[in-house]
């Protein structure tokens, strides 16, 4: 009989990428890779890769875990996912990461930035306006774990201090700040007032390429010098950093290794986040199929190009599998010796006459959903880390401590081309808008920003 050249695997809803209306989509396995095949009646079929290893893919559904749900919904379910977004009670995840944009003003105008930011684009939220955003962040989450101050480029903003001085009165676990660099960079004090509002404090610092044509193609400018003054200033201070990096295929992609090879280098990195692009703001002409690289390409770059890591040591992170993956690393005399490992049950349980599965132990099961959660920072995990070492017979580590964690976080953020309904209702990386809703930062991108509610409002027309 006839045969599909494909293996049927699963069925979700997507996203139309021409109209964003929602359809039908397979998931399928072809030639070692998964695959998501859809049609709109209107602009006919698609196909996008997704992930390029069918074995990880499969294994991530391993990785779920029961849903923690905000303690507020702000929104009702009305039109279905993703029109609702506010939270609305159908979602499944509170915010792991909460993003506040105080100011659409930027001192770029990055080719690869979602939010379209440039120093003349839109302006400054006020003082007040941001203190309702942290508050509403606060009344949803009660303690929230991590809340990024971000933009446009936030430092640029006159009250840039009094609202982390507002911010750091707030029962909040841990502050990012997502900045470009380049206050810090050029002013050695104003990096010194930011090291003031440690510790549970963190620079989300852009690192995109070490290359003049790639920082050029996704900043818009050869900013390696202001990156290395940054380093250099956060490294004096050792002030918490996190390096992120923005993957587009072909440009910056040959350089994980370099990058993980240098921030093992520096003081203050704490880990790096690699961001394959996601098609939203400037990049909405972005060719999906050419120039996507999806999260399991990524791990599997990182594994080729650093000796450090095994398949075992990225693994899905529970909050969200579809997503994000993460592993740790513990640097200890100069050694970098992966941590991730040794969550597997033949290293950690196997008590040489039975195996016994992680999803069986309870105990250690909950354990690891607290290291392994984007809502841990590197210094919350550095004292949850202690009560497994008991598990790790061939490390020694009696005075382990913030500055010897290292953390690797991929983190894909879906568009309309890949979008999945299922990776949506678990997202946990949020956005605050202008209405004080809390959003799925996916979400915000294809539908909540101005120039997109309008739109949103006639998708909804035709939901019901």
């Amino acid at each position: 009989m006839p045969t599909r050249k494909y293996t049927y695997y699963d069925y979700t809803i997507s996203l139309c990428p021409e109209c964003l209306k929602r359809i039908d989509a397979k998931i399928v396995f072809e030639d070692g890779k998964v695959y998501m095949l859809k049609r709109c009646p209107e602009h006919g079929n698609s196909k996008v890769l997704i992930a390029d290893d069918i074995e990880y893919y499969k294994n991530i559904r391993n990785y779920n875990k029961p849903s923690e749900t905000p303690y507020k919904f702000n929104t009702k379910t009305h039109y279905g996912c993703p029109y609702d977004c506010g939270l609305c009670p159908d979602h499944e995840q509170h915010s792991c990461l909460t993003i506040i944009e105080i100011t659409d003003r930027c001192n770029l105008t990055c080719p690869t930035c979602y939010a379209g930011s440039s120093p003349t684009y839109g302006r400054h939220r006020t003082f007040e306006e941001v203190k309702t955003m942290l508050d509403t962040i606060v009344a949803n989450e009660k303690e929230p774990d991590v809340v990024q101050i971000s933009g446009g480029e936030p430092t640029i903003h006159p009250q840039f201090f009094e609202i982390l001085d507002y911010a750091k009165t707030l029962p909040i676990k841990h502050i990012m700040v997502n900045t470009n660099g380049l206050a810090i960079a050029k002013d050695f004090e104003f990096a010194k007032r930011l090291k003031s509002y440690s510790p549970d404090f963190e620079i989300y610092l852009q690192f995109d390429s070490f290359e003049e044509d790639a920082l050029v193609t996704l900043r818009g400018a050869n900013l390696k010098k202001i990156r290395e003054k940054a380093i250099d200033h956060l490294n004096q201070l050792n002030l918490s950093t996190t390096l992120v990096v923005t993957l587009q295929k072909g440009l910056n992609d040959h350089e994980i290794g370099k990058v993980i090879d240098y921030a093992l280098q520096q003081k203050c990195v704490r880990g790096v986040t690699f961001q394959p692009t996601q098609i939203a703001g400037r990049l909405d002409n972005f060719d999906a199929e050419k120039d996507r690289i999806t999260l399991t390409e990524v791990r599997r770059k990182i594994l080729e190009q650093t000796p450090i890591f095994t398949p075992d040591d990225l693994i899905p992170v529970p909050c969200n599998p579809d997503a994000l993956v993460m592993g740790y690393v513990l640097k200890l005399d100069g050694n970098n010796i992966p941590l991730t490992r040794y969550v597997n049950p033949t290293d950690l349980l196997d008590n040489g006459k039975n195996t016994i599965v992680y999803e069986q132990d309870e105990a250690l099961h909950q354990k690891m959903f607290e290291i392994f959660s984007t809502g841990t920072s590197t210094d919350k995990a550095s004292s949850k880390l202690h009560s497994l070492l008991c598990c790790l017979p061939f490390v020694e580590a009696p005075n382990l401590g913030y500055d010897n964690l290292f953390r690797i976080i991929i983190m894909q953020f879906i568009d309309a081309h890949n979008f999945d309904v299922r990776a949506i209702k678990k997202s946990c990386v949020h956005i605050v808008n202008k209405d004080y809703k809390i959003i799925p930062f996916e979400t915000m991108n294809l539908f909540y920003r101005d120039d997109k509610v309008e739109y949103l409002e006639k998708l909804k027309e035709n939901a019901i």
